[in-house]
């Protein structure tokens, strides 16, 4: 009678509290506690209602108290846990859990997967096929949804195995999965072929298949694919617009947007909050802010990704005013803070080298309990590393528990916005080294380390594993061989790079326009122009930077004028470029009026250019301003004054000179030195000007003395006007000029290499033209190709002429 008495209670203490809106604060735990050993059903019901409303702490208190447990009630913990993020909690009561089922595993495989834990959620799906429990549709859905990177390919072909093994083949929804998580894995071929074989497709397959073209930049199959979607009577689901979406900016086709909007109207979908987000994201992708902005603003609910979208648009523009205003606003509302923009904040203090701000914003994310989110870390490594503090960026990696491949990815480029290209290099062997696979983001940094420093055997290497990754058609992975090939005076590879990808963007266009120009091919340069405007492609602002720069480099004043003056709105590197036009063919009169006529202050870079162009004519007058603006700029650069210096030695004011030398020793100006390197059975070799480190260097002064015969012979003489030193120090002049560090490292490269190989040499600072001049008789003599690229261009040395025609 008690018994019954304790039943009664318990039914009606739970009708009483499916009536509350929150659980119970005080639970009467001897009546529950009695009521177990009457009957399990109560206890289920009970724990049921508190996890509905997630009150995990109670639930917990009463599983604890049952005196036996069944897998009902276990499942259902173990998931209340995995839902709250509780996943060290939900892995101990799965390890408790002695007689487990196929839903205990596979509720444990979707709680490893949603926490990012990938491998654990593979090792049990094997643990569960070992214990005898065969996995079901769900269990397989379950471990696909973790499968997310190129490093998972693998992964998502062993588990079709699995999938055609379990004769889960016949489940649209298993192969929809499947389709998905090829595509997110990089393995796009795999997953259009599995596309086209499914009997039965809906519009999830569809989307999965559109997203995975999106992704990887095939945006014409996008929207192929799409209009089959339509045609085969299936409705386009918030999936599908974002998908066109991005395709649409893919393309840079604002029409096709504006019809997607359009689309998105008639269908009703413009209630649809994610999808108003893709469209907000196309309309400030495609620089449409202000449309963007009215669309913001008539949004009747917004959440936070539509304050992140917003907020990005005015980050990628540096409209810092906006981005303050909309981020205050946004503090007001009751969205996660998790959930903030931190991203996009810490770009805009990466981007303006402001580290105070990124320290503010830093704290505001420790605040937030952000700082472990795996996206805001790598942000706040990349704000580190550009505002210089490499120290504080290379700390949170190191505590980063899981360091993935956009960890590593920001680290490298970190070094390499710095300048430590080599530490770069060392960072991604150390990731390879780690087994993290490398995705197109780390390719094109690294790949811009090699080119920086000429490493065309490593180059070669990385262009190796990207092919073998599927990577190398990347368009932004291509670009980034296309620029290493060119950097290293492979012309041949270059275009070859350009020809094999599938997709040309304008990102692709300018590299190549750029190698043209700096090799000295400006006619090759100018015809890619052309063929750019053939086939509809619209010139940026990278490439009139090009274009203008090959038209300065070699000559080409009237073509480069046209490119110029064709410009609605020049910046101030093309105003640069048509200075330095003008002043190498000596047109003062014409480069002062365009001085006159900038909308900006010149700045080192145009008084650079202009002092060099008055060296070369002797225009002393003109020299003499361009030092002046120079020397108050406080550069710490000593190129000005050594110019500046010969200039007035040349024409005999002597005075003068001295007063320039004694300027620049005031302030402590030092010139930099040179150094030159070359790559030899894939080791650098560096030389500096009177070098006598390198172990053969009794050889190499030996084979430079056996040509210095055979130049002369040549009509070669040595320019002692390009010599720094004064008569009497270390030798004479010309004895200085056969020490420079470019004829070292040739004529290393010259007792280290089989004969007829071509040369590859790179020097830090501009070649002085005595070198110039005697590299051309060298290559005559010994009959090889030598390229020699300096701070400023390629010089391609054959049979005794230099390919930028002597015009530099």
């Amino acid at each position: 009678m008690i018994l019954k008495h304790f039943k009664t209670k318990i039914s009606h203490t739970l009708r009483t509290l499916s009536s509350q809106s929150s659980s119970p604060k005080y639970i009467d735990a001897h009546a529950i506690k009695t009521c177990f050993h009457v009957e399990i059903f109560h206890a289920n019901q009970f724990i049921e209602y508190l996890l509905d409303k997630g009150d995990l702490y109670n639930a917990r208190k009463v599983f604890d108290e049952m005196p036996s447990k069944n897998i009902f009630t276990s499942n259902r913990m173990i998931s209340g846990y995995a839902k709250s993020g509780n996943l060290d909690e939900a892995r101990q009561l799965f390890r408790d859990t002695i007689d487990r089922t196929a839903v205990t595993w596979t509720i444990m495989i979707g709680a490893c997967s949603s926490s990012g834990c990938f491998h654990e959620a593979f090792e049990h799906f094997h643990e569960m096929s070992s214990s005898g429990i065969m996995p079901d549709r769900v269990a397989i859905i379950a471990l696909l949804s973790s499968c997310q990177g190129q490093n998972m390919a693998g992964s998502v072909v062993q588990i079709h195995t699995h999938v055609l093994k379990f004769g889960f083949d016949d489940s649209v929804q298993v192969l929809n999965t499947l389709v998905d998580s090829y595509c997110k894995s990089g393995l796009l071929g795999s997953a259009k072929k599995m596309f086209e074989e499914m009997p039965e497709k809906d519009s999830v397959t569809y989307n999965a298949m559109i997203n995975g073209f999106t992704k990887d930049g095939f945006h014409d199959e996008t929207l192929e694919l799409f209009g089959t979607m339509r045609e085969s009577g299936l409705k386009p689901s918030q999936f599908t617009f974002s998908g066109v979406l991005s395709s649409a900016n893919g393309l840079g086709d604002l029409a096709l947007g504006l019809q997607t909007h359009g689309l998105i109207v008639r269908t009703n979908f413009q209630w649809n909050v994610f999808v108003i987000n893709s469209l907000l994201d196309f309309y400030s992708k495609t620089d449409r802010v202000n449309d963007a902005r009215v669309l913001f603003d008539e949004m009747e609910n917004r959440d936070g990704i539509s304050y992140n979208v917003m907020i990005s648009c005015y980050a990628w523009r540096g409209l810092v005013e906006e981005v303050s205003q909309l981020f205050q606003e946004l503090k007001q509302t009751e969205f996660d803070r998790k959930l903030f923009p931190f991203p996009s904040l810490l770009s805009i203090a990466g981007s303006l080298l402001d580290l105070e701000t990124g320290r503010r914003i830093h704290a505001q994310i420790i605040l937030a309990g952000a700082a472990s989110d795996d996206l805001v870390a790598n942000s706040l490594i990349d704000m580190y590393f550009k505002c210089g503090v490499m120290e504080t960026g290379k700390l949170i990696f190191l505590s980063k528990s899981e360091k993935n491949t956009v960890s590593w990815t920001a680290i490298i480029s970190g070094y390499i916005h710095n300048g430590l290209d080599e530490e770069a290099l060392r960072s991604f062997s150390n990731m390879r080294k780690a087994g993290i696979t490398p995705d197109r983001a780390t390719f094109s940094s690294i790949l811009s380390a090699t080119a920086t420093l000429t490493l065309l055997v490593l180059g070669k290497q990385i262009h190796s594993s990207a092919l073998q990754l599927g990577l190398s058609s990347n368009v932004f992975v291509g670009s980034a061989l296309l620029d290493m090939y060119a950097k290293c005076g492979c012309l041949d590879d270059t275009h070859q790079a350009f020809d094999e990808m599938p997709v040309l963007n304008i990102v692709t266009w300018n590299a190549l326009v750029t190698a043209y120009g700096q090799n000295g091919r400006a006619k090759d340069a100018i015809n890619l122009f052309d063929e750019m405007l053939h086939q509809g492609i619209k010139p940026d602002s990278v490439t009139f930077l090009s274009i203008l720069s090959a038209c300065s480099h070699n000559g080409f004043v009237e073509q480069g004028l046209q490119y110029f003056h064709a410009m609605k709105e020049p910046r101030k590197e093309h105003y640069a470029c048509a200075v330095d036009l003008l002043g190498r063919v000596g047109r003062f009169d014409e480069l002062e009026s365009l001085l006159h006529q900038m909308p900006f202050d010149a700045d080192e870079i145009i008084w650079n250019s202009v002092l060099n162009s008055c060296r070369k004519h002797r225009n002393e007058e003109l020299a003499a301003k361009a030092a002046e603006k120079l020397f108050a700029m406080e550069l710490g650069d000593a190129a000005p004054y050594i110019i500046m210096s010969n200039i007035y030695s040349q024409s005999g004011r002597w005075n003068e000179a001295a007063g320039v030398k004694k300027m620049m020793r005031d302030r402590g100006v030092k010139k930099e030195k040179g150094c030159s390197w070359v790559e030899i059975k894939e080791k650098i070799y560096v030389f500096a000007s009177d070098d006598g480190t390198n172990p053969r260097i009794g050889e190499i002064r030996a084979k430079l003395e056996e040509l210095e015969v055979e130049m002369e012979n040549e009509g070669y003489r040595p320019d002692t006007s390009c010599s720094l030193r004064n008569v009497g120090e270390d030798g004479t002049k010309a004895e200085a000029l056969k020490r420079h560090s470019e004829r070292l490292a040739i004529g290393f490269a010259l007792i280290s290499t089989p004969a007829g190989s071509t040369i590859r040499v790179m020097k830090n600072l501009r070649a002085c033209v005595d070198c110039h001049e005697a590299i051309k008789v060298i290559s005559k003599i010994v009959e090889r190709e030598i390229i020699v690229r300096d701070s400023s261009r390629f010089h391609h040395f054959k049979n005794g002429v230099c390919s930028c025609g002597d015009y530099w």
